[in-house]
């Protein structure tokens, strides 16, 4: 009997161990009791009724992403390519996520390739190849709002990559390759263009500063000659009253001294020989002058007599 009891209770603990459940961060359980929905725990312990109760689904509550493979459209210029999508979602009713669809993932991808051929159809290729953010805009908030019944909520909705086919990829790669070409043509000319206007520039202010350096150099030429003429008129002009003062101090000398006539006379005489030096042909001689000039004359005459008497001796 003592076995018996303690098989028991081992079985009543196991049984209890079993049905205590442990929610972790960001998760949700779904229980059900006999078979119907019942409740949906949140993180924490919780403990089920043992043959009643069951953890129907655990549901993950953070923001998942899902990657579909590529699916195939059409354009409005009927041209076919491949577009693979990406979705960003989160579960925000675990019930509806649980009951409302049999395969939320494969719904989801279904409602993403109806939706994306919808789109797509009323685009052509160039607009298609564009217009990548309004494509998906357009499609997040369509299927955010399908899958609201499913208690999904739909982030964000990106297309991975747009596969045209291998003949227009080549004539677009042609294409592109054309546009480079002509665009580093452009910006070649737009660089030889610059170029030859920054030569030219150059040479126009090389040739403004040489003009300029001309114009400096004469006007300092000028204002030498004109510097050089204004010191030798002062030179000139400084000599003269120099002279001149010299003359009137001479003169003031000579009447402080009270010269007799004699001197007056010899001076004129001194004055007359450099006047006879000059080129002139005619001599106005003063009278006072030419009294004495006969004076001088006279005995000039008699020391000649006077020589050629003593020679005869």
């Amino acid at each position: 009997m003592p076995w018996i009891l303690g098989g028991l209770a081992v079985v009543v603990i196991i049984i209890l161990v079993a049905n205590i459940h442990i929610v972790p961060q960001a998760h949700a359980y779904v229980v059900t009791y006999l078979g119907a929905y019942r409740t949906t725990w949140k993180t924490g312990l919780h403990m089920t009724i043992p043959f009643f109760e069951k953890v129907h689904k655990k549901v993950n509550m953070m923001e998942q992403v899902v990657d579909f493979p590529p699916q195939p459209v059409i354009t409005k210029d009927n041209v076919r390519m491949q577009i693979d999508t990406v979705v960003f979602y989160q579960i925000t009713d675990c019930k509806l996520y649980t009951y409302g669809v049999t395969n939320p993932i494969f719904a989801i991808e279904n409602l993403t390739a109806t939706t994306l051929r919808n789109i797509i159809g009323d685009l052509d290729l160039d607009n298609t190849l564009t217009s990548r953010d309004i494509i998906n805009t357009k499609m997040r908030a369509i299927l955010d709002e399908a899958t609201d019944m499913w208690g999904i909520k739909v982030n964000r909705v990106e297309l991975k990559n747009i596969m045209p086919p291998k003949e227009i990829q080549d004539a677009m790669e042609k294409q592109m390759k054309a546009e480079r070409e002509r665009r580093e043509a452009i910006l070649r000319a737009e660089g030889e263009k610059n170029s030859a206007i920054l030569v030219a520039e150059g040479r126009k202010q090389s040739m403004i500063l040489e003009a300029e350096a001309e114009k400096q150099s004469a006007i300092l030429r000028a204002e030498a000659a004109k510097e050089k003429k204004i010191r030798e008129a002062e030179g000139e002009a400084e000599a003269i009253t120099k002279v001149q003062q010299a003359i009137a101090q001479g003169i003031s000398m000579i009447n402080e001294a009270k010269p007799g006539d004699g001197y007056i006379a010899i001076k004129g005489l001194d004055t007359l020989a450099k006047v006879g030096d000059g080129q002139a042909t005619k001599l106005i001689i003063p009278s006072e002058l030419q009294s004495l000039a006969g004076l001088v004359t006279s005995a000039a005459e008699i020391s000649k007599f006077g020589a050629e008497q003593a020679s005869k001796k």
